[in-house]
């Protein structure tokens, strides 16, 4: 009897956060406004959340972006919108989306689809009044979960069982939901690796393997943008650990010539690892001593930003391997000439590579964090003035003398070096 009591306590609070979890996205945003909007525009018009959102919501997890589906077409949406005073923008209008703003928060709304035509890349669409066709055309059960404001769930997928039962489905034939989106195989390892508490379906399995060769024509940055979200979801090493898993990211990425190494690290550092930025784990698996970091560099066409930290944690670790380049004095020089996040990278880069001296990087990495970078104390205007000097290259090129000067002696440099420097 007890049991059964505890059971119903503990349903009656699930219920109860669940619904205290959309009672906070009304109370903390102004999205009761979009909802009233598209509501009152005609008698059959609704709007329900979906997606993200709802699973999250219903995983007790946190949550961030907002999506809203439907029955309006997107001219409609827009009307609506208008109507109310609520900023938008067009942004995926082919598509049906619209991104709606307010007080400086967006939410996306998208009218019910039904995809007519596919290449496994672009969707041809046709919008719809129609809650079950939008459903499924979706990829998953889990992400085919819709809400109204109060949180009453339209569920035709099942969706919220496979959740709370660790299931990770597709919607329909896998093959054929793979076949109209490729990069689904990279969505199905995300989600997977974050909600699965069975393994692998053998039709799943089979499907991806059949069809792992259409990820070659995907854009590389959904490619890579999807990895990203899979890194953010935490379940990286989850994921590393099954092997079916591992085997498609090395297939889908082969310049992903370290991911075992995922593996060998120890609990401080995936913590670590974690916490680092999405450009740092990119170095992590494409760096070694060949030009593989390059030709990934080449091939995926990444920003500038991501260049600049993966060449510069290459060549860190083609010179780490010179005497005394984890001297505290070797790392004070690079740190004056770069950011701090750059030192602690080339630590943690030398921590997650190699098993010796930890303790001493782990010293010097505390060491970095509460140091402040050094200010070169000879300033142009003061020389300018005491010498009745003129500014121009000479005189630039004898402070970047004496700043090299100063940088070499530990961040120290005498008056009678500076007088020799600019009287001589």
């Amino acid at each position: 009897m007890n049991n059964i009591i505890s059971k119903l306590f503990n349903l009656t609070k699930k219920l109860n956060q669940k619904e205290l979890s959309f009672q906070k996205i009304k109370n903390s945003t102004k999205i009761l406004k979009i909802f009233q909007s598209i509501s009152s525009h005609n008698e059959w018009s609704e709007v329900r959340y979906v997606g993200g959102c709802v699973r999250k919501i219903l995983n007790n997890e946190n949550y961030d972006d907002i999506d809203l589906a439907t029955n309006l077409d997107p001219q409609q949406i827009k009307e609506c919108l208008s109507a109310n005073n609520i900023k938008f923008f067009e942004t995926g209008i082919k598509h049906g989306t619209i991104t709606a703003t307010i007080e400086k928060q967006n939410f996306e709304i998208t009218s019910l689809r039904k995809d007519i035509a596919t290449d496994g890349r672009h969707a041809e669409v046709l919008f719809t009044k129609d809650w079950n066709e939008d459903s499924s055309r979706r990829d998953f059960t889990i992400n085919s979960i819709y809400a109204d404001i109060d949180g009453n769930i339209f569920d035709p997928n099942d969706g919220a069982n496979d959740l709370k039962n660790g299931i990770v489905r597709f919607i329909g034939n896998p093959e054929k939901r793979i076949k109209e989106d490729y990069l689904r195989i990279l969505r199905y390892l995300r989600f997977f690796s974050t909600y699965s508490l069975k393994d692998h379906q053998p039709e799943i399995k089979k499907s991806i393997m059949q069809n792992i060769s259409g990820v070659v024509g995907l854009s590389k940055e959904r490619l890579l943008d999807e990895f990203k979200k899979i890194f953010k979801s935490g379940a990286l090493f989850k994921l590393n650990k099954d092997h079916f898993s591992n085997d498609v990211i090395s297939l889908v990425f082969p310049q992903f010539i370290n991911l075992n190494l995922l593996t060998k690290l120890d609990k401080n550092n995936q913590k670590t690892l974690l916490v680092k930025s999405f450009d740092f784990l990119l170095a992590f698996l494409v760096i070694d001593e060949t030009d593989n970091s390059d030709y990934f560099l080449y091939k995926f066409k990444t920003s500038n930003e991501t260049k600049k930290k993966i060449n510069f944690l290459k060549k860190s670790f083609l010179e780490s391997a010179e005497k005394n380049y984890f001297s505290k004095k070797n790392l004070e020089k690079i740190f004056y000439f770069n950011e701090k996040s750059d030192v602690l990278d080339l630590i943690d880069f030398e921590l997650f590579k190699s098993k010796k001296n930890k303790k001493k990087l782990i010293e010097l990495k505390n060491y970095f964090i509460k140091t402040e970078k050094p200010v070169f104390p000879v300033k142009a205007k003061n020389i300018m003035e005491k010498f009745d000097l003129k500014e121009g290259r000479e005189l630039g090129q004898k402070l970047k003398y004496l700043e090299d000067l100063w940088v070499n002696n530990s961040f120290n440099i005498s008056d009678k070096e500076i007088e020799k420097t600019f009287q001589g």
